[in-house]
């Protein structure tokens, strides 16, 4: 069922998730469900749907004219200009649903002109320069794993890729517990950076604390100026948490915020850079937070809830217990615990009959995982106080096993959207944050929006936890419809994001807005805010060359409520 890309240029080089030789074989009982509750036949799976084995060739050459390439490679030298058709076309899409059906079908998308590789700031700085006095259109790039289009180049222009050179740890400060990083740096490198930084002041290294699913395959500037959450945002924080200082360059020119540990000196600048998506200017340099690193002292818990009510107030009073917080914790609704149950052999067997009869029913029950980092004693209180509470809400307890097999394997989940597509099966991803108070109306309500649609799965998980609310994780799958399969994802799509907004919910927790989210954004933000947000762009990219075309809605100009189209 697995496709090998064989060769190295093809459209499905790109569509596919993470490192081109690892094929993520799905589970044989996950491949019986789907085919059962999906209606697929076994010609749905021997015939692969949209393959994209063709090798990439472009009827649409660059905009950009010769004397202008030659300035280009003037700034950056001529080994860093790239014009080939698989690299503009590969720099011109992410990893959203709509990006990848979109490359299958070989559909006519915006193209970037130029692939232009800076060295140093001083690059980034006067490619800012030339393509403002030129009016070029300019998309910072990173690890390409958008999944809400921030990358496309609607106006074309140029992309500006951060990973090639500006990809270093530039200091580490352990006085102060920093790291001071370039943005082009991927999560592995980063993190191995850290773990392996001894001295005579620490002999354990240290660690990033941000782990996105997307973390082998996205960039320290990617995940700071989309505002992404790690699995154990909820210990450590999301990344704008973590922003102690930063460099950003702008068409006016450069921002620079040092690292104190607090100002009063007016709003915190910090967060118009977090967050911006590359339509105010390029991140060239950040300094963030850095943790000891001691993963023996990690200490693991799960437990089984009869109900997600049950669950939901668990993880509440666990939130609000002020004992100190699990890095790590998330709960799983009815339809999440037990796909998973299933996929692991549980369901329908010996151990199954028991659960139930204790009153852990199928189709009811809920799975709880956590697990704490840093010092020992402290992580030793916290699951102390978790079981309590976990034992006070009728809990079982499942000890540590669930939630290592979860940390073996939590970067792979996405492998498994080619193989589902590849069956004519849709299947994509939205979140939301909401407070306790709205939790289980958006819960239900979004759920009911994409259960109307027959056959489907909507699997819930919240997964990033506050005093104060909750990120709902809302996976849907469906059966794709051949022949329609844009029109038809972006109209259910919509009908999902709407179903969030009415109940309380917000357009997006960690995965950023861009162009996806756009059309929701300025109802969400409301007018004053967003005549502040554009006050802003305009006064920092007077000429709009900063990721033009709906991104954080600062130039959007289509039908609200409705996902974005081209």
């Amino acid at each position: 069922m697995s496709i090998e890309t064989e060769k190295k240029k093809t459209y499905r080089s790109i569509l596919k998730w993470g490192d081109p030789n690892h094929i993520e074989e799905p589970n044989k009982r996950l491949v019986g469900y789907v085919k059962k509750y999906m209606a697929v036949t076994d010609e749905d799976i021997k015939t692969p749907h949209l393959p994209a084995l063709d090798e990439v060739k472009l009827d649409t050459p660059s905009a950009l004219s010769a004397a202008d390439l030659e300035s280009l490679k003037n700034i950056v030298g001529k080994d860093n200009v790239d014009i080939s058709d698989y690299e503009r076309l590969r720099h011109s899409v992410g990893y959203s649903y709509y990006d990848v059906i979109a490359l299958r079908k070989k559909a006519k998308i915006p193209l970037v002109d130029a692939v232009v590789c800076p060295r140093h700031e001083a690059d980034v700085v006067g490619i800012i320069k030339f393509c403002d006095e030129k009016k070029i259109p300019l998309i910072p790039f990173g690890g390409r794993s958008s999944v809400v289009r921030g990358l496309d180049p609607i106006k074309g222009g140029i992309s500006l890729d951060l990973t090639k050179h500006m990809n270093k740890v530039i200091k580490v400060n352990e006085t102060n517990k920093s790291a001071t990083v370039q943005p082009g740096m991927f999560g592995p490198a980063y993190e191995d950076y850290l773990n392996n930084y001894k001295t005579e002041n620490s002999s354990t290294g240290y660690s990033c604390g941000h782990f996105p699913q997307s973390f082998e395959y996205s960039t320290v500037g990617g995940w700071v100026v989309t505002k992404g959450a790690g699995s154990l945002s909820t210990g450590y924080g999301k990344i704008e948490d973590m922003v102690l200082g930063l460099k950003f360059v702008t068409p006016k020119g450069i921002i620079e915020i040092k690292d104190y540990p607090r100002t009063a000196a007016g709003p915190d600048l910090r967060h118009i850079v977090a967050g911006s998506e590359g339509t105010l200017g390029v991140l060239t340099e950040v300094t963030l937070k850095v943790w000891k690193f001691r993963p023996d002292n990690r200490s693991y818990f799960s437990f089984l809830f009869k109900n997600w009510e049950g669950a939901v107030a668990a993880l509440r009073e666990i939130m609000q217990g002020e004992f100190g917080l699990p890095h790590m914790l998330r709960i799983s609704d009815p339809e999440e615990s037990g796909i998973g149950l299933m996929v692991e052999g549980i369901t329908g067997g010996p151990i199954d009959k028991v659960l139930s009869l204790l009153g852990y029913k199928d189709g009811q029950r809920c799975i709880l995982m956590g697990s704490t980092e840093g010092d020992k004693d402290t992580g030793c209180l916290i699951k102390k106080k978790v079981k309590a509470i976990a034992k006070k809400h009728g809990s079982l307890y499942l000890g540590a096993s669930a939630v290592r097999g979860w940390y073996r394997h939590r970067y792979n989940d996405p492998y498994l959207r080619e193989n589902l597509m590849d069956m004519k099966v849709m299947t994509d991803t939205v979140e939301t944050a909401c407070s306790w108070e709205n939790l289980p109306k958006v819960w239900a309500g979004v759920r009911q929006v994409v259960k109307a649609r027959k056959p489907s799965v909507c699997m819930v998980h919240a997964s990033h936890s506050y005093e104060n609310g909750s990120m709902l994780y809302f996976i849907f799958i469906s059966k794709i419809k051949p022949g329609d399969e844009i029109d038809d994802y972006l109209n259910y799509h919509s009908s999902i994001l709407n179903a969030i907004i009415d109940n309380g919910g917000s357009p997006t927790h960690h995965h950023g807005t861009g162009r996806l989210m756009a059309p929701w954004f300025e109802d969400f933000s409301g007018k004053t805010a967003m005549g502040l947000l554009r006050a802003i762009k305009a006064e920092l990219d007077p000429n709009n060359i900063m990721n033009p075309g709906g991104t954080l809605a600062l130039d959007f100009k289509g039908d609200k409520k409705k996902s974005f189209r081209i």
